[in-house]
C-alpha cells in the first residue's frame, strides 16, 4: 500500500510528532521555533485541510502553528485557537474554568487523531526527483490533488461519529473534518521519497452542532480502499499532464502486480530500495526462526509453514529491526542535485537515460497506448473484482470496502493512467454485489444493518473456482505441528546462511484469484457475448487492457525479415493479429474464437506460476490425512447455509 495509518495519542506520541515529523523527519533543535526549524530543514510549513475548518474559523491552506498543533493534538482535542478564545473569555469576566471549557471541542480524548502517510509509486517520485522543475511541479500538484480527493472521500463515505449507548448509532460529520498536512522529501536512507503526513483530527461536529469523536476503527478498515484511490488518482493526473502511461509490474512472484510509470528502468527503483533489501534479508532469518521455534518441552511453537498473516507480521518486525537512524535534512535543491549524481554513479543506468528520463517514459507510453485500448466493461470488471475478493478473503466472506478497493485497483490496471469518470468504481461495486454476491448478513446490532458492514459471499459454485487454501485439517490453536511430516522442529544447520534452507510457505492467493476471474469471465462470455452485437469485441479489448505486458504481442517485423528463424527458448507471445482484424470487421464469431484462445493461454501462464508454490506444500498436506472435499450441492448457489465456526477467525490478510 502507498497509504499508511497510525494513531496519534496525546502525550509522548504527540511530542514525537512535534519534535520530528513536522520538521521533515529530522531532529528539531532544542529551543527552536517550529517555523525556524522547518526553514533549517528545508521543508515547507504545514497547511490546514478539510471542510471542518469552517466551523473552527480557519481557512484551508493556512499555516499550521505550533500552538495550534499543541491544542488540537496534544491537549486532548481542544480548539486550535483555544488560547485566544480562553483569553477573550477571561477578559469578558468569565471564570477560569468556564473560559477553559469555551476552548474545548467536546469531551477530552486520549486518541486525538490519526496520521495518514501518502506516497506515490516509486517510478513517480523518481521522475519527481530526477526530472526538471516543470516535472517536479506537475507531480507535486497531482500528489496534492489526490490527497484532497481522498480526504473528501473519507469525509463523505468513511468518517462516522458514534453516539448512543455503547456508540451503536453513527452519523457522518456534516461539517467535514480537520487535518494538518506536512511535506517530506526523503526516506530515512537519504533516498528520494516524496510523501506527506496528513494529521487528521478525530474531532467532528454531529447534526446538532455538538463536537464528538470520529470512530478510528472505520478509518483503519478503509485504509486499503483509500490507498487504491490515491494510487489511481495520482497516476492518472501525472500521466495525463505529462503524456505518460502505466504498466503492471510484478514485484513479488505470486502477488498482484503494481502499476508503475512505463519507461522508467527498474534499476532505478533498485537504486532506491536499500531498505527493501535489508528487510528481505531479515525476513529470511525470521521465517526460519518462525518454523523451527520450539518451547521448553521441545514442541513447535508456531505453524510449520509461513502463512500470509505470519508473513505480514514478520515483515513489520523486520522493518523495525532494520530501521536506520534519521539523517540530517537538506534543502530540496541540494537533494535533487545529489540524487541525480548518485543515480548516475550507482544505479547502473546510462547517464543519458537519467538526464532524459521523461522523454524515455513518453516514448514507452506512446507504444503502450498504441497497443492497448483501455476499455472499461462494468459487467466484466464486476466479475474480476468479485472473483478476486472472494478468493483472497478467508472463507470467501467480505464487505463492500473490499470490493471497492479491488474495483479501484482493477480500473487502474485497465485504464493505464487515463482519467476515469467519477463514480465508476461505485458502479463496478454495485454490479458485483447485485450480480455475483450473496448477502449473508446476520445483524446483531444496528451497525450490522449499515451498508458498509453487510457481509457477502459469492453466488458461484465453489467447485468451479481454484481452491482458496491447500486442503488439510485445521491445526490446534495451542499445539502446532512440526516443521515437517513426522519430524521434530530443527534449527538451522551450522554454516548455512540466510536463503540456503527451504522455508515452507502457504501459496499466495493472487494467482488463484486471477484464475477464478478467468473461469467466471469465460462463463459470462459464453452466455452474454453472443446475445449482443459488438459485445464480443468489448470482451477482447477489456481483457487485453488487463493483461500483463509480457503477454502482449511484439511489434510487427519487417516483411523482408520473415525468413529468419525465431530465437530459441523464447516463448511466443499472444498473437494479436486476430484482434487487429477483429477491430476492423467487428464480427462476433472471430471475437469468440480469439477470446477462448486468449483465456486458455492466460490460464496456462498462471497455472505454471502456481505449480511451484503448490508443490512445496504437498508433503505437508498429504501426510495429515486430509478428508475428501465436500461435493457442492446445487442449492448451495441459491441459499447460504451457516458454516461451522472455525478455530481461527479473521481474514488471511490477503488484501
Amino acid at each position: 500500500m502507498t497509504v499508511d495509518i497510525r494513531v496519534i495519542r496525546a502525550g509522548q506520541m504527540y511530542r514525537y510528532y512535534l519534535r520530528e515529523t513536522v520538521v521533515g523527519d529530522g531532529r528539531r533543535p532544542a529551543r527552536t521555533s517550529l517555523r525556524a526549524a522547518q526553514e533549517q530543514a528545508g521543508v515547507p510549513v504545514g497547511r490546514w485541510m478539510g471542510r471542518g475548518l469552517a466551523a473552527l474559523g480557519l481557512a484551508p491552506g493556512g499555516e499550521v502553528t505550533e500552538a495550534q498543533l499543541r491544542n488540537l493534538f496534544g491537549e486532548r482535542g481542544r480548539h486550535p485557537d483555544a488560547d485566544r478564545i480562553e483569553a477573550a473569555r477571561l477578559a469578558a469576566g468569565d471564570s477560569p474554568k468556564k473560559a477553559y471549557r469555551a476552548g474545548a471541542l467536546g469531551r477530552r480524548v486520549t486518541v486525538t487523531g490519526v496520521d495518514f502517510v501518502f506516497r506515490p509509486q516509486p517510478t513517480i517520485y523518481l521522475l519527481w526527483a530526477l526530472g526538471d522543475e516543470e516535472t517536479r511541479r506537475v507531480i507535486e500538484a497531482a500528489h496534492e490533488y489526490a490527497i484532497v480527493r481522498v480526504l473528501e472521500w473519507i469525509e463523505d463515505e468513511v468518517a462516522v461519529i458514534r453516539y448512543g449507548k455503547d456508540g451503536i448509532y453513527r452519523v457522518r460529520p456534516p461539517g467535514g473534518l480537520v487535518a494538518a498536512r506536512f511535506r517530506h522529501y526523503q526516506a530515512r536512507s537519504g533516498m528520494p521519497l516524496l510523501h506527506d503526513h496528513l494529521l487528521l483530527s478525530v474531532k467532528g461536529q454531529s447534526l446538532d452542532g455538538k463536537w464528538g469523536s470520529v470512530h478510528t476503527l472505520a478509518l483503519h478498515e478503509n485504509t486499503v480502499a483509500a490507498s487504491a484511490l490515491y494510487n489511481e488518482l495520482v497516476a492518472a493526473e501525472v500521466c495525463e499532464e505529462l503524456g505518460l502511461a502505466t504498466e503492471p509490474r510484478t514485484v513479488t512472484p505470486g502477488r498482484r502486480p503494481v502499476m508503475e510509470i512505463a519507461g522508467v528502468p527498474h534499476e532505478l527503483i533498485r537504486w532506491t530500495s536499500r531498505r527493501s533489501d535489508q528487510i528481505a534479508a531479515c525476513i529470511e532469518e525470521l521465517e526460519h526462526e518462525y518454523v523451527t521455534a520450539v518451547d521448553d518441552d521441545g514442541e513447535p511453537r508456531f505453524l510449520p509453514v509461513v502463512s500470509e498473516r505470519a508473513r505480514a507480521k514478520l515483515n513489520q518486525i523486520a522493518a523495525r529491526k532494520t530501521r536506520p537512524p534519521k539523517q540530517k535534512t537538506l534543502p530540496l535543491a541540494q537533494l535533487r542535485a545529489w540524487w541525480k549524481a548518485s543515480a548516475i554513479l550507482a544505479s547502473g543506468v546510462a547517464a543519458d537515460v537519467i538526464t532524459s528520463l521523461l522523454e524515455h517514459a513518453r516514448a514507452a507510453a506512446a507504444v503502450i497506448r498504441a497497443r492497448v485500448a483501455a476499455v472499461v466493461d462494468i459487467a466484466l470488471a464486476a466479475v474480476d473484482v468479485a472473483a478476486t475478493v472472494f478468493v483472497m478473503n478467508d472463507r470467501g466472506r467480505f464487505h463492500r470496502r473490499h470490493l471497492l478497493a479491488e474495483a479501484r485497483r482493477h480500473l487502474a490496471l485497465v485504464l493505464r493512467g487515463r482519467r476515469r469518470d467519477p463514480g465508476l468504481d461505485d458502479q463496478v461495486v454495485a454490479a458485483a454485489i447485485s450480480t455475483h454476491c450473496l448477502d449473508i448478513t446476520e445483524p446483531k446490532t444496528v451497525r450490522g444493518l449499515e451498508a458498509g458492514y453487510r457481509l457477502y459471499t459469492a453466488r458461484w459454485a465453489l467447485s468451479d473456482l481454484p481452491a482458496r487454501r491447500p486442503p488439510g485439517p485445521e491445526p490446534e490453536p495451542d499445539r502446532q505441528p512440526p516443521t515437517g511430516p513426522g519430524e521434530p522442529a530443527t534449527h538451522r544447520p551450522p554454516g548455512q546462511d540466510a536463503g540456503e534452507w527451504d522455508v515452507p510457505r502457504i501459496p499466495l492467493q493472487y494467482d488463484r484469484a486471477v484464475l477464478a476471474g478467468a473461469v467466471v469471465r469465460e462463463q459470462l462470455r459464453a452466455t452474454t457475448a453472443t446475445a449482443v452485437r459488438g459485445r464480443a469485441y468489448d470482451v477482447v479489448a477489456h481483457q487485453q487492457a488487463a493483461m500483463p505486458e509480457q503477454l502482449l504481442a511484439p511489434p510487427a517485423v519487417d516483411p523482408e525479415d520473415d525468413d529468419q528463424e525465431p530465437e530459441a527458448g523464447v516463448e511466443e507471445a499472444i498473437d494479436l493479429t486476430a484482434l487487429r482484424a477483429l477491430k476492423a470487421s467487428r464480427t462476433d464469431v472471430e471475437a469468440l474464437d480469439f477470446t477462448a484462445e486468449q483465456l486458455r493461454r492466460v490460464t496456462e501462464v498462471f497455472t505454471k506460476a502456481g505449480d511451484g508454490a503448490a508443490a512445496r506444500t504437498k508433503e505437508y498436506t498429504d501426510s495429515q490425512g486430509a478428508p475428501a472435499p465436500r461435493p457442492v450441492r446445487e442449492d448451495d448457489q441459491r441459499a447460504h447455509r451457516p458454516r461451522q465456526p472455525d478455530r481461527h477467525r479473521g481474514p488471511e490478510a490477503g488484501r
